[in-house]
């Protein structure tokens, strides 16, 4: 069984350019998990009758959202956060309330959930640092209040690079966005609670990267970050196959990522 996760950055410009229906036909993921899709599902003609769609766009026409197409039918939908931590956690600051920006949304399986997420950008000059520190930990609390009931595979554009090895140039990017301490403790606190950043089982070291600035040549010189992640339950470790970064495939600033998972033994 094939998980798939990409920040298309615009479905529908990816859509023109040919790139998420040539992505799809090359890798047939059985999950495929969208982030940044900036459209609702009524702006949006996907012919892919071979997967259901499910979309949570954001209230904000044009921004943020994310979707996942399924070949299996899942038993429940979730879109964004529970209610509970909602009231909880402080989700609102001058940008917005950032549990209407379409931010999450889970699919649940017979044997596991899925979940995709697009993280809030703590902004260059790091005003959204409050809320994405709130953030952080309510959508832990929920992937962790998910996984009581059975194993979680969690997947998305989470806006940080988790050590010095996930980012071309850590030293000069120290502090900043995406590289900042409460930014990294937000992983960590992922990582402490048991859950497995899947490509790194396999890959160690650095120059594997998922996003790149569209300035500088910095794609074609791989000076990049790597800010999506697929993570899974401690219980799907053993079953884990392999999991890859798919750097050639274009039509996004980010590029998509994936896993493997031995179905016959879920």
């Amino acid at each position: 069984m094939k998980v798939c996760s990409w920040n298309v950055n615009g479905i529908r410009a990816v859509l023109k350019k040919g790139a998420l229906l040539s992505f799809i036909e090359a890798h047939e993921p059985d999950i495929l998990c969208l982030q940044e899709t900036k459209a609702s599902k009524d702006q949006v003609e996907v012919d892919l009758p071979e997967y259901q769609e499910y979309w949570y766009s954001a209230d904000k026409k044009g921004y943020s959202g994310t979707a996942i197409f399924t070949k299996t039918t899942p038993r429940t939908a979730i879109f964004g956060l529970p209610e509970d931590l909602r009231e909880r956690y402080t989700l609102v600051d001058s940008y917005g309330d950032a549990s209407a920006e379409g931010r999450t949304l889970t699919l649940e399986f017979d044997q596991f959930y899925v979940n995709t997420v697009y993280t809030p950008n703590a902004k260059d000059d790091l005003t959204r640092i409050p809320l994405r520190s709130q953030w952080d930990a309510a959508y832990l609390a929920f992937i962790r209040s998910l996984e009581k009931k059975k194993p979680v595979i969690f997947c998305g554009d989470l806006n940080v690079a988790h050590t010095p090895d996930d980012l071309a140039r850590p030293k000069e990017n120290e502090g900043k966005k995406g590289f900042t301490k409460e930014e990294r403790a937000g992983f960590d606190a992922m990582i402490t609670a048991g859950f497995v950043d899947s490509f790194r089982v396999f890959h160690q070291g650095n120059g594997f990267y998922t996003w790149w600035s569209p300035w500088g040549n910095a794609r074609t010189r791989n000076v990049g970050w790597r800010i999506d992640y697929i993570l899974i339950s401690p219980k799907l470790r053993s079953i884990l196959r392999s999991a890859h970064i798919y750097p050639q495939v274009t039509g996004s600033d980010h590029c998509p990522v994936g896993i493997s998972l031995d179905a016959k033994k879920l």
